[in-house]
């Protein structure tokens, strides 16, 4: 398949690697992944503070840019975020439509039907669960709330990170509570967020994991941040860092901005 690769803004600025990550993956799977160059915001951010206003030229760019899917110029559309795509999927068409813009509301709805999130990807359009990884460490996996609640892509992360060869899987206890980040929320409502996520790494460390996974680096650097500054020694990593390590490729813990402003 060819594949246009949807970064995330968040991603290609502060962590590259899941996107990159994502691109090796699905290249030793035997898929051409291309990066369209325009693409930018998807207009989430605008959007969740009621700026819808301003959301709109970010989502015309963005379908713009992501429309040669429409065309088959691309089979598909992925993102290494449940957050990003849910955005795509529940808030452009109806921001376009809200402002009366009745085809980009349809063109933005037909190109989110072609976006996916990676473990959507990966389990229902190309079929595969063992991707042929490696990762000889103890993970827990947090399914972030958009991934779990607008995405619901369910069992699709674990059932990949079952089939990594060398990976102990601990249950995370409460996997399905928030970690209070919510984009601006965390902002908006510091203390409630602190106790949130204190909360989860509370329930992180106690699985003995070495590694904490999820879909979004929005939660993990939320996480992560937390979790450096209790001196956890627990790391995290994106899905697509643990589904593209092997034994040649080994994964390598990356030092997140977070850890960095921690010191």
């Amino acid at each position: 398949m060819r594949i246009a690769l949807f970064a995330t803004c968040l991603n290609e600025v502060m962590f590259p690697h899941a996107p990159a990550a994502t691109v090796r993956l699905l290249e030793r799977l035997g898929h051409e992944v291309v990066f369209p160059e325009k693409q930018a915001c998807c207009g989430q951010m605008h959007v969740n503070t009621g700026y819808y206003g301003q959301a709109l030229p970010v989502i015309r760019n963005h379908v713009r840019t992501f429309a040669p899917v429409l065309d088959g110029e691309w089979d598909a559309v992925v993102a290494p975020s449940g957050s990003c795509v849910a955005s795509a999927r529940h808030q452009q068409a109806m921001v376009a439509d809200r402002a009366g813009e009745d085809r980009l509301a349809r063109d933005a709805e037909a190109v989110a039907g072609h976006t996916y999130e990676l473990s959507e990807l990966l389990v229902d359009v190309l079929g595969v669960t063992d991707v042929g990884a490696h990762f000889p460490h103890r993970v827990t996996y947090h399914p972030t709330c958009h991934s779990l609640r607008l995405l619901k892509v369910g069992e699709r992360p674990l059932r990949l990170l079952r089939a990594v060869a060398g990976i102990e899987l601990a249950e995370l206890p409460e996997a399905d509570a928030c970690c209070g980040f919510g984009g601006t929320f965390a902002l908006k409502n510091a203390e409630t967020s602190t106790a949130m996520v204190s909360e989860k790494v509370r329930h992180v460390v106690g699985t003995g994991a070495e590694v904490l996974a999820a879909g979004d680096y929005s939660c993990l650097m939320n996480i992560a941040g937390r979790l450096s500054r209790e001196r956890t020694g627990v790391h995290v990593a994106h899905l697509a860092e643990i589904l593209a390590a092997t034994p040649d490729e080994p994964w390598r813990p990356a030092t997140l901005p977070a850890e960095e402003a921690a010191r």
